[in-house]
């Protein structure tokens, strides 16, 4: 497999959303305040929303990348799951929002982030994976 453009947007959208998910979480409304009360929930809102949108542009370009080389149907290989997941899980976080209720989006939210951004990077640095490859042939390769 070699670097397209789709693979190209795929990784930059989910590595951005892997650094700013933490500045969302942190800026959190509620969350105990040590800067003035306007900026938190404004930062809060605008990390949320560009989270929100590198987590739709990760899980529809993942749509567009196929891999035969592991055990796949279609060329959709078991981590092509996380797609309906992530899917399904915003739309549930914006739903609780919807709702009022502030502790059922924190926990979706949360629960995106360590699932779709922190598992699904750790299981994308395998050495099978093309970004395991990149990564662990260049580093293996500089020993």
């Amino acid at each position: 497999m070699q670097l397209t453009p789709v693979i190209a947007i795929h990784l930059s959208a989910a590595l951005a959303a892997l650094l700013i998910g933490p500045v969302a979480l942190w800026a959190r409304r509620g969350h105990a305040q040590r800067t003035p009360r306007t900026l938190r929930p404004r930062l809060h809102r605008a990390a949320g929303y560009a989270w929100v949108t590198l987590m739709l542009a990760t899980a529809l370009s993942a749509l567009f990348i196929r891999d035969a080389a592991l055990p796949n149907v279609g060329g959709y290989t078991p981590i092509h799951l996380l797609v309906p997941f992530t899917l399904i899980g915003l739309y549930l976080a914006f739903a609780h929002l919807r709702r009022g209720n502030l502790e059922g989006h924190r926990k979706a939210m949360l629960g995106l982030y360590l699932g779709a951004c922190v598992t699904a990077g750790a299981f994308s640095l395998l050495p099978g994976r093309y970004l395991g490859q990149l990564v662990w042939g260049h580093w293996l390769g500089l020993i």
